[in-house]
């Protein structure tokens, strides 16, 4: 399977910066370009990062008692102290630094994995094998899915399309996953002529750079409205917002 990178000349420092170090797209503005990812990032995270990321970080140590501030994705001083007191009282290093050990504490597995395999050049230049029109179609396809979800749900959903486009079960390009028949009701019903957002533009980004809430999973499904007995018997590996993610 091959992909080309047409996403512009700013993709070429993207994939230099990919030879050093998995990267995520995690700095989010309003006026997204598809054609230049803006932002890069490494998986360690410390004071001055931002995104999706990050706020999966904040959330975690919210969740847990250790953070007060808000889930915005700024690692800010306050972030800093949150993750210096998660570290104090985890018996680790305590340099308010997120990194693999801090991301293993706090089961951020999939942080732990983009770390273990910086030097495998297939996993830190993934963003580089798809073109503008698979980012494109892919935000329409979260938009379409999962826009009431929170950034981490619909970075999840994107996520299970890519990774179907990694299995040898599916179509091996997002359009061939996307439109295979009864594969998303977002397709049958129409709503994947509807216009992406911002959100779920930078989702498609995070996604496509490597992020990956659901461990590989390759289906989904919202157990609320879900009619398929089938889809019940597939094995849960996590559940985001309303979806339950499943391989």
């Amino acid at each position: 399977m091959k992909k080309a990178l047409r996403i512009g000349a700013a993709s070429v420092a993207i994939a230099a910066v990919a030879t050093v170090g998995a990267v995520f797209n995690l700095g989010h503005t309003d006026d997204y370009d598809f054609a230049v990812s803006p932002y890069v990032q490494t998986a360690v995270l410390k004071q001055g990062a931002t995104g999706g990321e990050v706020k999966e970080l904040q959330r975690r140590l919210k969740q847990w008692g250790y953070y007060s501030g808000s889930v915005d994705g700024v690692y800010g001083p306050q972030t800093v102290e949150a993750v210096k007191y998660f570290q104090r009282k985890n018996g680790l290093t305590v340099d308010g630094i997120a990194g693999r050990s801090t991301f293993a504490a706090l089961g951020m597995n999939d942080s732990v994995k983009v770390l273990d395999n910086q030097g495998s050049s297939n996993k830190n230049q993934s963003s580089s094998n798809y073109t503008s029109s698979d980012l494109y179609l892919l935000a329409k396809t979260i938009y379409a899915e999962a826009r009431g979800e929170s950034y981490t749900g619909q970075v999840a959903v994107g996520a299970v399309i890519l990774n179907r486009v990694k299995s040898s079960a599916f179509p091996n390009t997002i359009a061939g996953v996307v439109y295979q028949k009864g594969a998303f009701t977002a397709v049958s019903d129409g709503q994947i002529n509807l216009e992406p957002d911002n959100t779920a533009k930078n989702a498609a980004q995070d996604a496509l750079n490597g992020w990956d809430p659901t461990y590989g999973c390759i289906y989904y499904y919202n157990p609320a409205v879900a009619t398929s007995s089938w889809i019940f018997s597939r094995k849960t590996v996590t559940t985001i917002g309303k979806h339950v993610f499943a391989v």
